[in-house]
């Protein structure tokens, strides 16, 4: 399990060297790993870790899914836009294992969106030879 502290409304943490460092303690030679998140006002993907492009990525969830816009939920949480750019992001990635190492190209990151917080956040990892 990863623990991470978020700090902002909406943050983007990049998590690979946790995921990296979990799967090597795993021991497992190759196989798959599951990186997935416990929480629904979170994203994760795999994508450069570019602060432009995360930038372009966060702006696209916001006209997607703009906070306020009359969500039913809203009139509960008030968090309706980030359950819904959850949804629109997912909450889990796969990353095939190779020679105790995690399969990923060059610019490749494991990235988790927080779309409400500030907030303690748990990252599930399974490492499957």
């Amino acid at each position: 399990m990863i623990e991470i502290e978020t700090e902002k409304p909406v943050d983007v943490v990049d998590i690979t060297d946790h995921v990296e460092r979990t799967m090597q303690e795993s021991g497992v030679e190759n196989g798959i790993c599951l990186v997935y998140s416990l929480h629904t006002t979170t994203g994760l993907t795999v994508n450069e870790a570019d602060s432009a492009l995360i930038k372009d990525i966060l702006n696209l969830l916001q006209r997607i899914a703009p906070r306020g816009a009359g969500y039913q939920h809203d009139r509960g949480d008030g968090n309706a836009h980030a359950h819904l750019q959850a949804t629109l992001m997912g909450n889990n990635v796969i990353i095939p294992v190779e020679g105790r190492r995690l399969v990923m190209g060059t610019w490749q990151r494991i990235l988790f969106f927080e779309l409400d917080g500030p907030r303690r956040r748990s990252i599930f990892v399974r490492i499957l030879e």
